[in-house]
């Protein structure tokens, strides 16, 4: 009799959870990093991290830390001044007035997801997921024991969901809805109009609303809104690593309804036991870099305009809504209905890495890819050529 396969034996659930797929773009910088490592030119738009560092206010508040301070574990919710001041945070940037309590500090955004997940959801409990979409959402649900509903976004929707889909979302059995503003990969901002009818629609249909903040900060044209604003039970997360310049230092937060503080709190005492406590006071200081991280928020939408300038020349000519974050989706069906193949070729070739659009969508991530354009602006300039190259002798 042949030995089962080691993913026949395991319990089913070990193994579905032992089955997520890949987060894409980390196995493309690592094949980038490689390549780079061996002396290849590469230039990096897979991973969205900014080519710059922690605001100096931030480093300069952890040198004196080091210097000085134990350094030991903080509370499981963060440091009580550290919420305080992303409290006052919000109610400076959005005049939402949100008490101290309600916030959490968490070692970057993901530790935050799965803390939300593990609050709110039952075994089994389905959450909508716009799609294309950051897939970390969809691995991590369906680590935890939850599925993931993948949403269809199109033009005629801005590659938002709209109320409909909530209404459909619920009807199916969903808990929640999860909605993030700017969207990574399109960049794509809810307005606020839109998003107050998304947090009407979730609380008419009793359902979570879960908003992806990370990209705040990062807008163009139009100011990204709090979900906050239009829902005291919504769910927001947020982290210091896109605008705040510090994705290495692995902090962000929660901001959560009052009654599932106590609960995210023991699930944080034995899981994380504490956010690690140098990014604490690094975040702390990071909030009196603002002016800094401005200009750099400058630089990207330098960047941008550049891209969307010059990459049509270069042959990709359908680029979706790039109102905020810091990347460019493309459709590349007229290339291409190999988006993964696509994105080897060009680092292999040219050496600008990207990240195949399959990462976001399984499906119709085929025909797209995604740039990502938080470099140096020679460094963008420097891409936009080599594609222009590329594409014309392909």
């Amino acid at each position: 009799m042949n030995r089962k396969s080691e993913s026949q034996t395991l319990p089913r659930q070990l193994a579905q959870m032992r089955a997520i797929d890949p987060f894409i773009v980390m196995d493309v910088m690592r094949e980038a990093n490689r390549r780079e490592a061996a002396g290849e030119n590469i230039i990096h738009m897979e991973v969205g991290q900014p080519a710059t560092p922690a605001p100096r206010a931030a480093r300069e508040r952890v040198m004196q830390a080091i210097s000085g301070e134990r350094l030991g574990y903080t509370e499981a919710l963060g440091l009580p001044a550290l919420r305080a001041r992303i409290a006052l945070y919000l109610k400076d940037r959005y005049g939402v007035r949100v008490g101290p309590e309600r916030v959490i500090v968490t070692a970057g955004s993901s530790a935050g997801f799965v803390l939300a997940f593990l609050a709110i959801l039952e075994h089994g409990e389905t959450i909508g997921l716009p799609s294309p979409g950051y897939p970390c959402y969809r691995q991590i649900l369906k680590a935890l024991g939850f599925r993931p509903h993948l949403i269809e976004t199109g033009k005629p929707g801005r590659w938002m969901p709209t109320a409909a889909d909530i209404e459909q979302l619920a009807d199916m059995g969903g808990a929640g809805l999860l909605l993030a503003s700017p969207s990574n990969p399109t960049g794509t901002v809810t307005p606020g109009p839109r998003l107050k009818e998304l947090a009407e629609a979730c609380a008419r249909r009793k359902l979570w609303l879960i908003s992806d903040e990370i990209y705040h900060g990062l807008e163009y044209d139009v100011p990204a809104e709090t979900a906050l604003t239009y829902s005291d039970a919504a769910i927001a997360v947020n982290s210091f690593s896109k605008y705040f310049s510090m994705t290495g230092w692995r902090v962000g937060w929660l901001v959560v309804p009052e009654g599932l503080t106590r609960a995210i709190e023991r699930l944080a005492q034995n899981l994380y036991i504490a956010p690690p406590t140098i990014s604490q006071v690094a975040a702390l200081g990071a909030f009196d870099g603002i002016e800094e991280l401005e200009e750099i928020k400058d630089r990207y939408a330098r960047n941008r305009a550049l891209l969307l300038e010059e990459l049509p020349r270069a042959g990709l000519i359908s680029i979706l809504p790039a109102d905020g974050a810091f990347y460019l989706y493309a459709d590349i069906s007229h290339l291409t209905e190999d988006s993964a193949e696509f994105a080897q070729a060009m680092l292999r070739e040219i050496g600008v890495a990207t990240t195949p659009g399959i990462d976001f969508d399984p499906d119709r991530g085929r025909s797209y890819l995604r740039l990502c354009y938080a470099g140096g602006e020679d460094e963008m300039r420097d891409a936009a050529s080599r594609i222009k190259v590329w594409l014309k002798s392909r």
